[in-house]
């Protein structure tokens, strides 16, 4: 029994990978940044965490280190949606969305790495995204978080592997989570930017309330617990799959697809 520390369990992919598991027999540690609030709602234990805070991960770590000898795993799945132009968001704004998709993931697996390194193994898998692969537009800020974990995360890789600390990330495309709930938008807004945004943003939302269940990217990630040899990149769904390829295959291609989809 493989013992495994999801983020942001307690919704959508995260929800549903921490379900999976713990139906095929890990011993799944969840979190939450209210942890009291679910924890009558799932199977497994919760953790309180803000990934945004160090001491607040580093006593997270502490709480899941009384309860189990060895952590096994790390899934990274906790992170945000900032929507709106480039132009239109502030600084603040901008530092926020990496500080939750970028350093919140980066600090919590430089938290558990001391462990793994110590016990000479371990895996950490991240939720990426389709938007660290390619360009979605008013969204610029949310794909560069996802571009910065697709490549720092491809370089520790080299780093951990004498180790037997093995990485890999989950890049899933559209599927219907919460995630539109708790959207960010940029503020004061541009008029001139205001047709294209709304266009764009109405087709990003309703592509995620409208997709898929999250289980598929569930079904990935017992896949990989289940590999002796886990490949670094995962795609799942459909446009996953295609739009990387049409982009690297021709990239007036893929920016004339993504501007009719978009409706921009």
């Amino acid at each position: 029994m493989r013992t495994v520390l999801i983020t942001g369990a307690t919704s959508g992919i995260g929800l549903s990978i921490a379900n999976k598991l713990h139906k095929n027999g890990f011993a799944v540690f969840g979190t939450s940044r209210f942890p009291e609030q679910h924890q009558h709602k799932v199977a497994f234990e919760l953790l309180p965490l803000d990934i945004t805070s160090e001491e607040s991960i580093k006593n997270c770590i502490a709480a899941l280190s009384v309860r189990t000898v060895v952590i096994d795993v790390l899934i990274n799945n906790a992170g945000n949606d900032l929507n709106g132009s480039a132009e239109e968001t502030s600084s603040t704004l901008a530092r926020q969305q990496f500080e939750i998709n970028f350093w919140g993931t980066v600090n919590m697996t430089k938290a558990v790495l001391p462990l793994m390194r110590d016990q000479k193994s371990g895996q950490i898998i991240t939720i990426g995204s389709l938007a660290g692969l390619v360009g979605i537009p008013f969204q610029s800020f949310y794909v560069a978080s996802k571009h910065a974990l697709e490549g720092f995360f491809k370089s520790l890789r080299f780093e951990v592997k004498p180790f037997n600390i093995r990485i890999s990330v989950v890049e899933p495309a559209f599927f219907k989570t919460n995630l539109v709930q708790g959207f960010s938008y940029a503020e004061p807004t541009i008029p001139a930017y205001t047709k294209d945004r709304e266009n764009a943003l109405s087709v990003y939302s309703n592509s995620i309330k409208n997709g898929p269940s999250p289980e598929p990217v569930a079904d990935v990630v017992l896949k990989i617990l289940r590999t002796t040899r886990p490949q670094f990149s995962y795609r799942v769904g459909s446009d996953a799959k295609t739009l990387p390829v049409i982009q690297f295959l021709s990239y007036p291609l893929y920016e004339w697809g993504a501007a009719r989809r978009f409706n921009i």
